[in-house]
């Protein structure tokens, strides 16, 4: 997985964290959390905000 497999780490952050609300989850963390998903592997140079609130948002779609 890249950071452009926003909806690919959106359902498995959600599957890895299912008691987490994203709305409370600030992006250092999220982005290390995405970092530590068994199948991404991406240069962590990659990721910016824009990128960090893309998956935020589709983390929020998937669990809503």
């Amino acid at each position: 997985m890249k950071w452009t497999d926003i909806n690919d780490i959106a359902i498995e952050l959600s599957d890895v964290h299912p008691a987490v609300d994203p709305l409370t989850l600030n992006f250092v963390d999220l982005r290390n959390w995405v970092m530590a998903l068994p199948d991404f592997d991406d240069d962590p140079k990659h990721c910016g905000e824009k990128v960090l609130e893309a998956i935020q948002q589709a983390w929020i779609d998937e669990v809503a």
